[in-house]
């Protein structure tokens, strides 16, 4: 099975859209996909976007995504919508320290979600800074977030995270080709009992 999963994705890039409010890491996340290094980043206004060969030891090792990280600063937030349509799947950044904005990204989250172009589309959750002090647990997150409310068709995972040191980065990707995978071929089955 393993064979058929590699070769699922081994011919065209993945096209992943990066979210979440602003200050919660998406661009640090890029960047240690991209390199494997910190990078001192600042504010996105706009997007930055890039090719990457993933590099982990797990199921989604020398796949080809396309990211595109979208600012989260909420006069940038609209543009989440043509960014995120058609997409494979959604990478969406929380700072688990801020428990103050948890809300907000909770709707920002359900909204983004609720788009029909992004209904059954994969949600990884980086719940980032985990390396800091009061950083919330991934239940926490989970239940704060309200992600049992998100469509039963959408597939998600919680994933704890340190951007800074790449912690956990391997292994939400590794979740999130899963999920890519596994709804690509539910896709194909139903097509072909049309």
């Amino acid at each position: 099975m393993g064979t058929s999963l590699s070769r699922l994705a081994a011919f065209q890039s993945l096209h992943i859209v990066m979210l979440g409010l602003d200050s919660a890491g998406k661009t640090t996340v890029l960047y240690r996909l991209k390199f494997n290094e910190f990078v001192n980043t600042v504010p996105t206004i706009g997007f930055n976007t890039e090719r990457i060969r993933l590099g982990g030891p797990g199921a989604s090792r020398g796949i080809s995504c396309h990211f595109w990280d979208v600012g989260g600063q909420e006069k940038l937030r609209p543009l989440w919508k043509p960014y995120s349509r058609c997409t494979d799947g959604i990478v969406y950044v929380v700072d688990s320290v801020d428990a103050e904005r948890l809300e907000e990204a909770r709707a920002e989250l359900h909204r983004i979600t609720r788009f029909q172009e992004n209904q059954g589309t994969p949600l990884l959750v980086i719940a980032n800074k985990q390396d800091l002090p009061r950083a919330l647990d991934v239940e926490n997150i989970e239940r704060q977030l309200a992600l049992s409310e998100l469509s039963p068709s959408t597939p998600y995972h919680v994933q704890p995270a340190c951007a800074i040191i790449g912690e956990g980065l391997d292994e939400g990707m590794d979740k999130l080709y899963e999920m890519i995978v596994k709804r690509r071929k539910t896709l194909k089955q139903r097509k072909k009992k049309q």
